[in-house]
């Protein structure tokens, strides 16, 4: 009798290790990658405890639906982040304006200046209260 309760603990954390392997393959998101690994833990964790007082499977499947859905809010937090760094790094490239200086002996010379106010930062941290032209920036930056 023992021996059929415990194929049917491993038919079924089997069955979860499948299904967690499928789901996690295609996951681009962390929420996504936390939910399938929750539910799988879940599951896991749920099948043995559920095994202890004879519920196997209610077990795995409340495991599964709790770890699931603990493990996407963890993952969706991640993602919350990772959206947050990209939108800064993003807004900084928008306020960033590149001069081409043309030097004495033909090679170019960049000063990047940084949108800030109404104004513009140059690299020495000057400050333009309006965008500065090639001539104006060639004799602080260029040769």
């Amino acid at each position: 009798m023992e021996v059929k309760k415990m194929s049917k603990v491993t038919v079924i954390l089997l069955t979860a290790m499948i299904a967690a392997g499928i789901l996690l393959a295609g996951c681009e998101s962390e929420a996504g990658k936390g939910a399938g690994i929750g539910a799988l833990a879940g599951a896991g964790i749920g099948a043995i405890a559920g095994h202890q007082s004879g519920h196997t499977a209610e077990g795995a499947l409340i495991g599964g639906a709790v770890g699931g859905g603990a493990g996407y809010m963890i993952g969706n937090e991640g993602d919350k982040k990772k959206q947050q760094a990209e939108m800064g790094s993003m807004r900084e490239e928008m306020n960033v304006v590149m001069i081409n200086i043309t030097n004495s002996n033909g090679s170019v010379s960049q000063v990047r200046l940084t949108k800030q106010g109404t104004g513009y930062v140059g690299p020495k941290g000057e400050f333009y209260n309006h965008l500065p032209t090639e001539a104006e920036l060639r004799p602080v930056y260029g040769f």
